[in-house]
C-alpha cells in the first residue's frame, strides 16, 4: 500500500521536510485545503471622512448587516477609546458593534505610533484605553491588542519591552497576515462622491477589488513560501464609508476564492503566530511581511498599491 493510501484511511497528515534559506522546517499537509480567514476591523468608532448621506452609527449599521448577511463570525472591533473624547455620541458605533453580539479589542487610546514613542508612553496609552472596554465587554474577552499602523517597536529594547506588558497584562496580539490598507480609499471616495464624479467612483470600486486580489493572492503565496503551505488568515479592516460599498463584493471574493470564515482566536490558533520574526532593526507589516523580512526571502512579484493616485484624487 502507498503511503499516500495508509494517510488517507488513517486520515492523518503527511509530513514533510522542506529546506527554505538553508533552514529546516517540519511542516504538515493540511488534510482540507480550505484556505480560512478572520476579519477584523481597526480604528472603531470612526476612520475617515464621512461620505455626504451617511453618520458614523450608519456606516456601523451596514457593515455589520453585510457581516451578518455572510456569516462572519465574531468579528473583532478594535477600538481607540480616545476619540470619543472629541464626539461622544460616536459611542453608538461601539453599543451598535456589541449589540450585534461581537467582540471589541484594545488598539490604544490615540492610535498611537510605537515607532515614534517611547514603550513607556505606548503602555500609558494602551491602560487608557480599557475602562472602555470593560465598560461595553463586563463579561466578554476584550483583551486582545492590535498594534496601531502594524509597528511593533523600531528598537529591539522597546519592541520586547512592549511585549513583556502586554503579556504581562494578559493580552494576546491580534496579528494580521492579509492587508491592502483598504483605508486608503475612504477619503477619496467621501471627496470624488461629494463632488458626483461617476468616472472616478468607478476608478475607485475597480481598484479596491484589484488591489484586494492582488494582496488577498501575496498572503497566501508569502505563507506557502515561510512555512511551505497555506495558514489561518486574519484579515485587517476598516470602519470607514467606502467599507459599506465595497464590502459585499470583498466578502464574496474571499469566498469565490474558497476562504471560510472563522473567529479570531481560531485563526491564531495556527502554529505560525507562534514564530517570533527575529532578528529585525524594524518590527512593521504584517507577520508575514516580518517574517519574510527577517528570513531575507524575495517578495512574490506584485502590482503596486495606487497610494499616490488614491490621495490626489477628487481634491
Amino acid at each position: 500500500m502507498m503511503l499516500n493510501e495508509v494517510s488517507m484511511k488513517r486520515k492523518v497528515p503527511v509530513v514533510f521536510l522542506l529546506l527554505i534559506s538553508g533552514l529546516s522546517f517540519l511542516l504538515v499537509s493540511p488534510l482540507s485545503a480550505q484556505p480560512k480567514v478572520a476579519l477584523t476591523f481597526d480604528d472603531l468608532p470612526a476612520h475617515g471622512d464621512i461620505p455626504v448621506g451617511l453618520t458614523r452609527a450608519e456606516i456601523a449599521r451596514r457593515i455589520l448587516a453585510t457581516l451578518k448577511a455572510h456569516n462572519v463570525p465574531q468579528v473583532y472591533g478594535f477600538i481607540n477609546a480616545g476619540k470619543l473624547e472629541k464626539i461622544p455620541e460616536d459611542k453608538e458605533v461601539l453599543t451598535l458593534w456589541r449589540a450585534a453580539g461581537y467582540p471589541l479589542g484594545n488598539h490604544t487610546y490615540t492610535h498611537m505610533d510605537l515607532g515614534t514613542n517611547s514603550a513607556d508612553a505606548f503602555e500609558a496609552n494602551v491602560a487608557a484605553s480599557e475602562p472602555m472596554l470593560k465598560q461595553l465587554m463586563p463579561q466578554a474577552d476584550w483583551h486582545w491588542f492590535r498594534y496601531p499602523f502594524l509597528r511593533e517597536g523600531d528598537t529591539a529594547e522597546k519592541h520586547d519591552a512592549v511585549r513583556e506588558f502586554l503579556l504581562n497584562e494578559h493580552y494576546k496580539i491580534a496579528q494580521v497576515t492579509l492587508d491592502f490598507e483598504d483605508y486608503a480609499w475612504n477619503g477619496p471616495y467621501a471627496r470624488c462622491l461629494a463632488k458626483n464624479d461617476a468616472e472616478n467612483l468607478k476608478w475607485l470600486e475597480d481598484s479596491y477589488m484589484a488591489t484586494a486580489n492582488e494582496y488577498l493572492d501575496l498572503g497566501q503565496k508569502e505563507a506557502k513560501l515561510t512555512f511551505g503551505h497555506d495558514i489561518r488568515h486574519v484579515l485587517l479592516l476598516h470602519i470607514g464609508g467606502f467599507e459599506t460599498v465595497m464590502l459585499p463584493r470583498l466578502l464574496d471574493l474571499l469566498q469565490q476564492k474558497g476562504f471560510q470564515f472563522v473567529t479570531l482566536q481560531e485563526a491564531e490558533s495556527d502554529a505560525a503566530y507562534k514564530v517570533n520574526p527575529a532578528p529585525l532593526q524594524v518590527w512593521d507589516g504584517t507577520l508575514l511581511d516580518q517574517i519574510m523580512d527577517a528570513r531575507k526571502l524575495p517578495y512574490p512579484p506584485h502590482q503596486e498599491k495606487p497610494m499616490a493616485k488614491l490621495q490626489a484624487l477628487c481634491k
